[in-house]
């Protein structure tokens, strides 16, 4: 497989950085962000690359050369004038499937899954996504499962929305490319991607492995820490993680009792910090909540979903994600009166049982003996106990005696405060 590399833009957000130097030159850890590129693809099997330049393409070139000094493959297209992020694929002449990424990002991710995913479902492109800390700044995508349904374009700020952002690289196929004649400048996204949707056969494939862009002098910054502390190299998939799993109600969100409408959510003081707090320090950052009410019949799986996108929407708002949400439909007392019975079951997702946090381990491939169990209630700490992640409580005081020796915090942004102490 090749990979495409769109790395002509001008960089004008990095004015003041690299105003005499293209930004995929620009160094982070002494190595340009287009070595750590090549670097990251060659890792994961890719040895030819096509470079599309615009913007002072010379130096580049003169840089890279052929690829040899880095062990691999590189021809260029240099745009005459600028044709977008889809025109010049265009003019590749590609004839099979071919990876596509712009050249702003650091990124560390499993592409052989990614590819098998891809010809799993036999698509016309899958575009990689995953949730950021900027989604108002990101093109967004509507799913239904794995397909991707709509798209949102950058800017669009919707009451409620799953912070599913594209994250700007993608595998297509040239099928995708034949069902167009453009001939000069042409988005991918408007112009390429959403029109195809109809087809059924755009995907979405969601990671937690490490894509970000350097496009902005703070982002630029937040990219070279990352890659100093070692994150960029432990977010892969090869690599076991370490997860911070959270309770919704009293440690999200302000509890009210049961949540049943989106409107009701409320996030509580400083969560966006702490959960920002915890990702700095290499957690991922995980929802695990029983929601009887979905048993009970007082909420739809539909009107759960639109209440945890209000509170991924809330945390973008404030620049924090959360990696995944996890929730227990279940409820074994019966005696409600719109209650769905085959939901009314005893089960082992529902905390104190440990289901929820041993999906989340299988899916992100996280070690729980270095994970924590965060949350205001006493089935919040077995929970955590049962899964063998250290449990927390939040809050002052509890009903039911706590097991010995179970840290207390009186909040989310105190807990993740101390980690880094």
């Amino acid at each position: 497989m090749k990979a495409v590399i769109l790395a002509g833009g001008l960089g004008t957000r990095l004015k003041n950085v690299c105003e005499n130097t293209p930004k995929p030159l620009i160094k982070l850890c002494e190595k340009p962000v287009l070595e750590h590129q090549i670097n990251a693809l060659k890792a994961e099997g890719i040895t030819e690359f096509i470079l599309v330049l615009g913007h002072l393409s010379e130096q580049i070139k003169a840089y890279f050369g052929d690829g040899k000094k880095l062990g691999v493959s590189i021809s260029y297209y240099v745009e005459n004038q600028p044709l977008g992020t889809a025109g010049a694929l265009f003019k590749l002449g590609l004839k099979e499937d071919f990876l596509l990424c712009n050249g702003d990002l650091i990124f560390n991710f499993s592409l052989p899954e990614m590819l098998s995913f891809h010809k799993e479902k036999n698509a016309l492109a899958t575009l990689l996504t995953h949730p950021n800390n900027h989604p108002f700044d990101s093109t967004l995508f509507l799913t239904d499962g794995d397909v991707i349904t709509g798209v949102l374009p950058k800017g669009n700020k919707p009451f409620s929305y799953a912070n599913l952002c594209n994250a700007g690289i993608g595998i297509i196929s040239p099928e995708l490319l034949k069902m167009y004649s453009f001939d000069g400048k042409a988005d991918l996204d408007k112009e390429v991607i959403a029109p195809a949707i109809k087809t059924g056969k755009i995907y979405s494939y969601k990671t937690f492995e490490y894509v970000k862009d350097m496009g902005t002098p703070d982002r630029l910054k937040a990219v070279e820490n990352d890659i100093k502390s070692g994150i960029v190299s432990k977010k892969h998939k090869k690599c076991t993680q370490k997860a911070v799993f959270l309770d919704r109600d009293g440690t999200v969100n302000i509890h009210k009792g049961y949540v049943t409408k989106p409107c009701e959510i409320e996030l509580i003081d400083g969560v966006c910090e702490a959960i920002n707090k915890l990702h700095s320090l290499g957690f991922l950052v995980i929802i695990a909540t029983n929601q009887p009410v979905i048993a009970r019949g007082e909420c739809t799986i539909e009107e759960l979903t639109e209440i945890h996108n209000r509170i991924e929407t809330l945390l973008g708002e404030n620049g924090a994600f959360i990696d995944g949400i996890y929730y227990c439909p279940h409820h074994p007392d019966s005696g409600f009166p719109n209650e769905i019975k085959e939901l009314k079951i005893k089960c082992d997702c529902r905390k104190p049982q440990p289901g929820l946090l041993l999906k989340a381990q299988k899916d992100f491939n996280i070690d729980l003996e270095k994970s924590y169990m965060v949350g205001d209630s006493l089935r919040d700490v077995e929970a955590g106990i049962n899964a063998k992640c250290t449990p927390v409580f939040l809050g002052e005081k509890t009903a039911e005696a706590l097991p010995e020796k179970t840290p207390i915090f009186s909040s989310l942004k105190e807990f993740a405060e101390s980690l880094e102490n």
